[in-house]
């Protein structure tokens, strides 16, 4: 787990893709703490131009998992960005 909480743009951001480049081979998943909700943005973005889906959950207030899992979709920017934000709509941002 990546716990960015008291952090603001980029840096929760540049720690994740950072964080994902040093994934194992064999580590498909990547969960991001937060507590700055433009993050969930930047995060799952990132991450999808490195070939990882974000699902999203709220788990304080304000404070949110990002959980990255490795994608087996095509790499499609307008695909990302709808769903996430179909996901960003479930989530209080």
């Amino acid at each position: 787990m990546l716990d960015v909480r008291g952090e603001i743009c980029p840096y929760p951001m540049m720690k994740a893709v950072e964080a994902l480049k040093k994934l194992q081979p064999d580590q498909d998943t990547l969960e991001v703490l937060t507590d700055h909700a433009p993050a969930l943005t930047t995060i799952p973005w990132e991450a999808a131009k490195m070939g990882f889906e974000a699902d999203i959950d709220k788990v304080g207030s304000p404070e949110w998992r990002i959980t990255l899992h490795r994608s087996t979709a095509p790499r499609d920017p307008q695909a990302v960005m709808a769903r996430l934000q179909e996901k960003l709509t479930g989530v209080e941002a």
